[in-house]
């Protein structure tokens, strides 16, 4: 199986005991890509990032930032470049960007456990990679949700657009006519799709 597919592979073998975080924290800083799926630490291949979704990713970032730096103390926070966020024991993975909400930023701060994020951010942002596969990102969104996170944007570089997923709620689809509106996750927080994906 070939790691840039970015299928999923089991690296624990069956009828071993579940992974834990403790498990996930310990491997190896091999330059690979590792993720706690269902109690099993799985081996991601490596992210085929163009310059489109890098770009995408920055820019979004960017806006994020600048709403969020206009915001009334306390703040949120904002992070970025595929951030570790442990759901729970049994999951873990890195997401494109995503938002803390004040109450989220100021639970992590004092948190000791582990350098990466723990708990649901209140906004996670999926960007498309050629890599990807759909039913990856199916289950990505699937866990994100089940799991607490308020609202993902999943991110199309090549058509443009920007889909947004809630629990319990239809997906909404916004092409590079229309305008990304963050509430009321994001109260005030509005960028036209098209400055997401300009040259």
């Amino acid at each position: 199986m070939a790691p840039a597919t970015l299928e999923l592979e089991a690296i624990s073998a069956r009828g071993k005991p579940r992974a834990t975080i403790d498990d996930l924290l310990a491997m190896p800083d091999d330059g690979k890509r590792y993720w706690l799926i269902d109690g099993k630490i799985v081996e991601m291949g490596m992210t085929q990032r163009n310059r489109h979704h890098t770009k995408a990713e920055a820019r979004i970032s960017q806006r994020l930032l600048n709403w969020n730096d206009a915001q009334p103390k306390p703040r949120g926070s904002v992070h970025s470049g595929e951030v570790g966020v442990i759901f729970d024991d049994d999951y873990s993975v890195g997401i494109d960007a995503l938002y803390l909400s004040p109450e989220q930023a100021a639970r992590h701060a004092a948190e000791e456990r582990s350098t990466m994020i723990v708990g649901a951010p209140t906004l996670a942002v999926e960007i498309l990679s050629p890599s990807n596969t759909m039913a990856i990102i199916h289950k990505k969104i699937d866990t994100y949700l089940a799991h607490g996170v308020a609202v993902v944007w999943l991110v199309d570089t090549h058509f443009r657009t920007v889909t947004l997923h809630r629990p319990n709620r239809p997906t909404a689809m916004l092409n590079s006519t229309e305008i990304l509106n963050g509430d009321p996750e994001l109260p005030g927080f509005c960028v036209p799709v098209a400055q997401l994906f300009e040259d």
